[in-house]
């Protein structure tokens, strides 16, 4: 009856449940739970396996280009992060409130490693991102634009939480990605959350978007109700390569 009934279990998909089912059935530990408790046990086992496969599907869905979290964090004092920031930050409230994270710094600073470890934390907490390499994006909206698909894509950005643009300034934009980035940034308005990550202070945005009145709707949009971010210290991957060394 208990191999019929694991089978069973297994064939409607609560793994979660299966698994435990088994693990008490094989310990001989069933006799150790009334029958309320097995229920609750088992139900929490179920619960458990789908919340974490959810994380794991949001993970994946991402695209993240590095594996960080928050626990990973360098708090280093030369680094200038605001520890009590970030830990605010990693509490999600910023996409309940669809603020935007703009980080800041010069190269190899861990810009893209804060990013990543927000966007990896939203995931746990269920809500639904995307990253980008900026130019990679534009790029790939250009193409869109090309076939047909344009809107579709921007569709697909819509819908996420949080969208992380990261290495965003890293050229100047054309009249084409600076129309897309108003686009984006438009529909995100208070429906949505937006991590951006730029060797290029805040103030120098302005000149990479280029034409007065589209870098001024972006720029009202972007940093209206924002947390700023700025690293400071040495390269992270040159403090690494002469560890290794």
């Amino acid at each position: 009856m208990n191999e019929s009934t694991a089978t069973k279990m297994k064939q409607m998909k609560l793994h979660g449940m299966h698994n435990a089912f088994k693990t008490a059935i094989e310990s001989g530990k069933t006799d150790h739970y009334t029958l309320d408790q097995f229920i609750s046990m088992m139900i929490d086992a179920e619960w458990d396996e789908r919340h974490n496969r959810r994380i794991e599907r949001s993970i994946t869905n991402a695209r993240f280009h590095y594996k960080s979290n928050i626990e990973s964090i360098n708090f280093d004092e030369s680094r200038n992060i605001d520890r009590n920031l970030i830990l605010r930050l990693a509490e999600c409230s910023f996409v309940e409130k669809n603020e935007n994270v703009l980080i800041t710094g010069s190269t190899g600073v861990g810009k893209s490693f804060l990013g990543t470890a927000l966007g990896y934390q939203a995931c746990i907490e269920g809500y639904k991102v995307s990253y980008f390499n900026t130019s990679k994006l534009f790029a790939k909206l250009k193409m869109a634009k090309a076939d047909g698909t344009y809107l579709r894509e921007l569709a697909k950005i819509q819908r996420q939480d949080v969208i992380i643009l990261d290495d965003f300034g890293l050229q100047a934009l054309d009249n084409h990605n600076r129309i897309t980035l108003l686009e984006i940034i438009e529909d995100r308005h208070n429906n949505g959350s937006i991590i951006v990550t730029s060797q290029i202070p805040v103030q120098g945005w302005y000149d990479i978007i280029g034409e007065k009145t589209i870098a001024d709707a972006i720029l009202d949009r972007l940093i209206h109700q924002s947390h700023r971010v700025e690293l400071h210290g040495e390269s992270m991957r040159k403090k690494k390569s002469i560890n290794k060394g």
